[in-house]
């Protein structure tokens, strides 16, 4: 994967955690993942799954208006 697609992967991650008003360790939980595998992602040592992608991405749809700019920034292919 291209470091500018990792890269918009961390941005993601950060910007839908911060957006949430979630810590790390919260996100994790939302996502069934843990607070390192979060950490990870947010500092592009390691990038979500296509599974994590997914409720990432129905994290995004369930915020309505909030998510929507998010959601077609990076996930333009499901609108």
């Amino acid at each position: 994967m291209p470091v500018t697609k990792r890269l918009e992967i961390l941005d993601l991650i950060r910007e839908l955690r911060q957006r949430l008003n979630l810590s790390q360790k919260q996100f994790a939980a939302k996502v069934g993942v843990s607070f390192k595998t979060v950490n990870r992602w947010e500092n592009g040592h390691t990038e979500p799954s296509s599974i994590a992608l997914k409720l990432i991405e129905e994290m995004l749809r369930k915020m309505g208006e909030p998510g929507k700019s998010l959601l077609n920034q990076y996930f333009p292919e499901a609108e």
